[in-house]
């Protein structure tokens, strides 16, 4: 599993098909390269959007035959051959931006719903791309796709806690910090206590949830690629295990992947197994 910086996305490791490597690479400096520039540095949120806007024309530019700025030319020049090549759908790398966008202004979500449109538009879009690189389609495999992204990304936003609050941001909606009688402004200034912990609980429960209804897409995406996406899975499963292990406290500190959970997660990949109802499906196509 290769995750580097923007964490949910996997990098061309050496599981990926070596025919799509530099595909998955630039999707991944495509995504990386727009979240610094709406999360790095100290650039006032006025100048990330004109940045961003100005990223945005870049993309449509390489997307329709023109040329870009010289600004971004580690991103555009890869991207634009790679766009040709395999027909990325625009409207994903566009949904991409409009969260990047979102980040320069937004600060707290009112509830699931709303976290989960974020989530469509800052997650689900990778899987997408990574499945038409695979040539794999169909609604459910679409679902599942999007279950272990957005899933993927709530165990960032757990994992994170301290670093996001640190920025002023909230991730876990209003509605489940009142569910749980915890005042948002305990959780923004990182109290360590039974009732904030008790609600990264809660998050942590939602995100394993979600993560497992995806998991069954494993079966389904061929080859090599489908090796790494159980590592993927099985990555995001251990991040949660170990925000668990802390108690729940990330709001004071972050737990992470360590070379020494890599056997571990190879041997859970191994035994991930399709369910009755899947494999029988798989026998019959």
């Amino acid at each position: 599993m290769s995750i580097d910086h923007y964490e949910n996305f996997p990098v061309a490791s050496v599981l990926c098909p070596p025919a799509l490597r530099p595909a998955v690479s630039a999707i991944y400096w495509f995504a990386r390269t727009a979240d610094d520039i709406a999360d790095e540095g100290d650039a006032p949120a006025a100048e990330r959007l004109e940045a961003l806007a100005a990223y945005r024309a870049d993309l449509l530019a390489v997307a329709t035959g023109g040329e870009p700025s010289a600004r971004w030319p580690h991103v555009f020049g890869p991207l634009r051959n790679i766009i040709a090549r395999h027909g990325l759908p625009l409207n994903l790398l566009a949904d991409l931006l409009s969260a990047f966008e979102q980040d320069t202004t937004k600060r707290g979500y009112a509830d699931r719903a709303e976290l989960l449109d974020y989530c469509r538009r800052s997650a689900n879009p990778v899987g997408r791309l990574l499945l038409h690189l695979y040539g794999v389609d169909g609604a459910l495999a679409l679902r599942q796709s999007d279950a272990i992204c957005t899933a993927l990304q709530l165990a960032n936003f757990w994992q994170d806690a301290r670093i996001d609050t640190e920025r002023g941001r909230l991730y876990v909606p209003l509605a489940d910090c009142a569910r749980q009688g915890v005042a948002t402004e305990h959780v923004l200034l990182r109290e360590d206590s039974a009732d904030t912990r008790r609600l990264i609980a809660s998050m942590v429960t939602w995100a394993r949830e979600l993560m497992l209804s995806g998991a069954q897409l494993v079966h389904s995406v061929p080859g090599r690629a489908g090796w790494e996406l159980r590592l993927v899975v099985q990555g995001g499963l251990r991040i949660l295990e170990k925000i668990e292990a802390l108690g729940f406290a990330t709001l004071t500190t972050r737990p992470a992947l360590r070379w020494y959970d890599a056997p571990l997660l190879v041997w859970r990949a191994l035994w991930m197994r399709p369910t009755r109802g899947e494999a029988v499906e798989r026998k019959s196509a």
